[in-house]
């Protein structure tokens, strides 16, 4: 897994770069280079033809100065030890940056619930909670969706839990359904902060979003919600594309046509002829790029050719930081993975704090709050950006690596 140990020492990398523009010791970095726990498990379980199977989970904790842990659980094939630290510590960057009273979480199981049968999924996923009960909870760490998880998933998983504490504790875990103390505007989340970050980025640069021109790779759900999210604000989205390919129409594309069309994995290209590939797609022209797919897909050997104005990033780790220093270099405005997709951290946490106080908001007032939160956060990055003469990845870092630190200074830990 080359990708994702380049991914884990390259959030080190920029970690390293942001507590050192803080002026924080090398003590600190050596606390905040690595999770604080890391937590590998081993679960049993009753396939359908009466075999058992033993499948690996992993659970991270970063750091737990600030407050509780919190990140998804996520269920892939390829899920590693050192994505989960990776992703735990861009956990910690992300409450940082949207100003939440957590540290950062994240869990995997090593499995394809693309193979499993709904009863094998819910052994999976209930074994999961047995086999990491012992360090996760309301006021320890709590879970949510992630890649191949849903809410379906953390309702089975909440059940779980609740059965060993024998308690109902709707606050274990976020990303639940309605039914089951779940926030509105939770599945939107992702897309919605996303949205919000590419309107005050085109504010920054004069760009009218009523017929900018957009450019959505991955059509997922982050990738649908956006494409649809842009289309229903007047922007023209000129480029999609799937795992297949890319389609491109300087025209617009019909989004709503496209949506109705796609299968539950979000691929659609396959229904049409004149597919170019996700890459010729990157670098075609538009005002505004976003890749919403997999990580490294900007690297050094297309950061030139790419000709938007704007790119921002809601896939996790979608342009090196090669790419991100070129990018910077021509005047374009990146926004950060780690800014851009803080939207469902946000609206979990909104989850969260509903739990425990047992009053639910409406998804109008969900909406405001998340709209007040990221609008706010990227002002903040971009001001630190500008006044510190950084990129806007350093100047995210640099914000969401403080809060950590300081709790953890307050503490008296370094």
């Amino acid at each position: 897994m080359a990708e994702n140990l380049n991914l884990f020492t390259s959030t080190q990398n920029v970690i390293k770069e942001a507590l050192t523009k803080l002026g924080y010791s090398e003590e600190m970095y050596e606390l905040l280079k690595e999770p604080l726990r890391m937590m590998t498990v081993r679960i049993p379980v009753k396939m359908d033809d009466g075999s058992v199977k033993i499948f690996t989970g992993y659970r991270a904790q970063h750091n737990d100065a600030p407050g509780p842990t919190k990140g998804g659980v996520r269920f892939h094939p390829e899920v590693s030890e050192e994505e989960v630290k990776a992703l735990s510590m861009w956990m910690t960057l992300k409450a940082g940056i949207v100003d939440l009273p957590y540290g950062g979480g994240k869990g995997g199981v090593v499995c394809d619930p693309r193979q499993l049968s709904m009863r094998e999924i819910e052994n999976v996923s209930r074994g999961y909670v047995r086999a990491i009960s012992q360090i996760v909870g309301p006021t320890k760490d709590i879970p949510a969706p992630d890649v191949y998880t849903n809410s379906q998933i953390m309702a089975w998983m909440m059940d779980e839990y609740s059965r060993i504490r024998e308690f109902d504790s709707p606050g274990f875990i976020t990303g639940k359904p309605l039914a089951l103390g779940g926030s509105h505007g939770r599945e939107k989340a992702t897309a919605q902060g996303v949205t919000i970050c590419i309107h005050e980025a085109a504010k920054k640069r004069g760009i009218d979003i009523k017929g900018a021109r957009v450019i959505v790779q991955g059509f997922g759900n982050a990738g649908s919600f956006l494409s649809k999210f842009m289309h229903d604000a007047g922007a023209l989205v000129v480029g999609i594309s799937d795992a297949y390919g890319g389609i491109y129409d300087p025209a617009g594309l019909d989004i709503d046509y496209l949506l109705d069309r796609r299968d539950s994995f979000g691929t659609i290209t396959t229904l049409f002829d004149n597919t170019i590939t996700n890459q010729e797609l990157l670098e075609k022209e538009c005002d505004i790029l976003v890749p919403a797919a997999i990580s490294n897909q900007i690297t050094a050997d297309n950061a030139n050719s790419i000709q938007a104005s704007i790119v921002v990033e809601a896939a996790n780790g979608p342009t090196t930081l090669e790419a991100t220093k070129i990018l910077t270099e021509r005047g374009i405005l990146l926004v950060p993975d780690v800014l851009a997709s803080s939207g469902g951290v946000t609206v979990s946490y909104f989850e969260w704090v509903q739990n425990n106080q047992g009053y639910y908001w409406t998804e109008e007032e969900v909406n405001k709050k998340l709209h007040e939160n990221l609008i706010k956060a990227f002002d903040n990055i971009y001001e630190v950006s500008q006044t510190r003469g950084v990129n806007m990845r350093l100047a995210a870092y640099m914000v969401g690596v403080r809060r950590a630190a300081e709790a953890s200074k307050f503490r008296g830990w370094v």
